[in-house]
């Protein structure tokens, strides 16, 4: 196998070609390893110059689109989660989503008093035992991330929040957890203060276990943004009208010719969702 000298990353530094992360990604998204090992030869043997990490995204996409369709939209989660922009509101519903399969009961972008002054929350979330305050923290470029100051910032509204309590689902009650999500991922120094002073992080990557990623899968949560049968001023219009889950479409698929969707072409993007599920 021909293999690439370097790539540009998102962040503008150029760093010498690694094939296993690129294997990484394609069997976490469960891409055959067959078709794992002719993607890495066909883009070491016929990609040329210092192509960016999203032109080796692309190039990698369509050729597991190719052979293995589903893996291919698992392989796109992190863009597509990018996609939901420009504003941070569709993520914010995103992240109430994935909490609500979790069991949880939320609200997004709510005014709530702490211990001196109103905050804005973007997502409260609460069960039985525990009332969630979270910040989503939204990047629409992969190579961004959350550092110190975020957390710093995040940790201190949350200490003001909670100095009150708060009435949550039909009581009175204080906070239980402080969670930070974003698309992307954490600076070292930020994942080192958060977990001296006891505040959820979670990134697209990160922990390990129980990541944005995980939760994605793990819950059927394919944000709609992966799908390609939508058109741009549909995915607005999609968004706008609070959908940011492929599933909802699939369980509500009259919603595409409420938003002007013709047809025929909603049928072929309810075949779509089906072939990514």
């Amino acid at each position: 196998m021909a293999s690439l000298p370097n790539v540009i990353k998102a962040n503008g530094l150029i760093e010498p070609f690694d094939p296993s992360k690129l294997e990484r990604s394609l069997l976490r998204a469960k891409a055959d390893p067959m078709i794992v090992s002719k993607i890495i030869d066909h883009i070491g043997r016929e990609t040329s110059g210092t192509p960016t990490t999203s032109q080796i995204y692309k190039h990698a996409f369509f050729l597991l689109n190719k052979f293995q369709r589903p893996a291919a939209y698992k392989y796109s989660i992190r863009e597509a989660l990018a996609a939901l922009g420009p504003s941070g509101f569709p993520f914010e519903k995103f992240v109430a989503e994935i909490l609500k399969a979790q069991g949880f009961t939320t609200e997004v972008d709510q005014q709530v008093k702490g211990g001196c002054t109103t905050h804005e929350v973007d997502v409260v979330a609460w069960n039985d035992l525990k009332l969630l305050m979270v910040e989503a923290k939204f990047h629409n470029q992969r190579g961004i991330k959350c550092d110190l100051k975020v957390a710093l910032y995040v940790k201190a509204r949350f200490d003001d929040l909670l100095e009150a309590t708060h009435f949550v689902g039909g009581k009175r009650r204080p906070i239980t957890d402080n969670w930070l999500i974003t698309n992307t991922s954490f600076t070292s120094t930020a994942i080192e203060y958060a977990l001296c002073k006891g505040l959820t992080m979670i990134g697209y990557n990160y922990p390990e276990k129980g990541n944005l990623h995980d939760m994605i899968e793990d819950g059927d949560l394919m944000p709609i943004t992966c799908l390609h049968e939508v058109h741009s001023n549909e995915l607005r219009l999609l968004l706008n009208k609070g959908l940011v889950l492929c599933k909802q479409i699939r369980d509500n698929v009259t919603i595409l010719q409420e938003v002007g969707i013709p047809q025929d072409r909603a049928k072929k993007i309810v075949e779509e969702i089906a072939a990514i599920h």
